[in-house]
C-alpha cells in the first residue's frame, strides 16, 4: 500500500537526484518561457492588455502544447512533474518523497522564476503578465476553481502515468496531461486565470515584483492536486480494479 515517506538525505542527494532536479528545473524554464511568452506575443500583437476569446485560445494552446513537450522530455528522468501541485499530489500518493519533493519545488521555482526574468530581458522589457482574479471573481470562488482544475490535472496525472495498470496509455500520458490543462485555461482563464501551477504564477509575479492574488494560485493548486493524488491512491491504487469486460 503506497504510503507517505519522508525519504532519505543520501537519495536525495545522490547522481541520479541531481539529474531528475535538472530536469525538473529547465522543463519548468521551457514551460513557462512558452506559456508566459505566448501571452506577451499575443497582447504585442494586438497591442491588447485585456484577455479577449482569440487571445485566450491561443495561450490555452501554447500552455497545452509546451506542458505535452516539456512532460514528454523530462518524463524518464524525473517524472516530468513540471508543476509543484503535480509534485505534492505525487508525494501524498506516495509516488516521490517528501525531501525529494522539496528539491523538485526548488527546481521548478527557480526554474519559472528564471525564464520569466528572461523573458523580461529578451522583449525589451515588456510586462510580465501575472495571474490575477477577474473582476467579480473573489478570493474563495478562485481558489474553488484552481482546486478543481488542479484535481482534473493531478487526477490525469495520476490515471496515464503513475498508476501501474495504465498499460499502454502511458504512452499518451503527455499528450493528455498537455490537453487537460488547455481544456482548463480555457474554461478557467476568464475567471481565476487557469494557473493549476504555483510555479507558472510566481515566476511571473517575482519577475513583475506585483504579488496581487497570488496565495489563490498556491492554495487551491495544492489542494487540488493534494486531493486527487489521495482519491486517487487510496480509491483505485490501493484495491484491485480491473478493466470493464466488453466481451459477455
Amino acid at each position: 500500500m503506497p504510503s507517505i515517506a519522508f525519504g532519505r538525505f543520501d537519495d536525495s542527494f545522490s547522481l541520479s537526484s541531481f539529474k531528475a532536479y535538472l530536469a525538473e528545473f529547465i522543463s519548468t524554464f521551457l514551460f513557462v518561457f512558452a506559456g508566459v511568452g505566448s501571452a506577451i506575443a499575443y497582447n504585442k500583437l494586438t497591442s491588447n492588455a485585456a484577455l479577449d476569446p482569440a487571445g485566450l485560445v491561443a495561450v490555452a494552446v501554447a500552455h497545452g502544447l509546451a506542458l505535452f513537450v516539456t512532460v514528454a522530455i523530462a518524463a524518464n528522468i524525473s517524472g516530468g512533474h513540471v508543476n509543484p501541485a503535480v509534485t505534492f499530489g505525487l508525494a501524498l500518493g506516495g509516488q516521490i518523497t517528501i525531501l525529494t519533493g522539496i528539491h523538485y519545488w526548488l527546481a521548478q521555482l527557480v526554474g519559472a522564476i528564471a525564464a520569466s526574468f528572461l523573458l523580461k530581458f529578451v522583449t525589451g522589457g515588456l510586462a510580465i503578465p501575472t495571474h490575477t482574479l477577474a473582476a467579480g471573481v473573489g478570493g474563495f470562488e478562485g481558489v474553488v476553481m484552481e482546486i478543481i482544475i488542479t484535481f482534473a490535472l493531478v487526477y490525469t496525472v495520476y490515471a496515464t502515468a503513475a498508476d501501474p495498470k495504465k498499460g499502454s496509455l502511458g504512452t499518451i500520458a503527455p499528450i493528455a496531461i498537455g490537453f487537460i490543462v488547455g481544456a482548463n485555461i480555457l474554461a478557467a482563464g476568464p475567471f481565476s486565470g487557469g494557473s493549476m501551477n504555483p510555479a507558472r504564477s510566481f515566476g511571473p509575479a517575482v519577475a513583475s515584483g506585483d504579488f496581487t492574488d497570488n496565495w489563490v494560485y498556491w492554495v487551491g493548486p495544492l489542494i487540488g492536486g493534494g486531493l486527487a493524488g489521495l482519491v486517487y491512491t487510496y480509491a483505485f491504487m490501493c484495491t484491485t480494479h480491473e478493466p470493464v469486460p466488453t466481451e459477455y
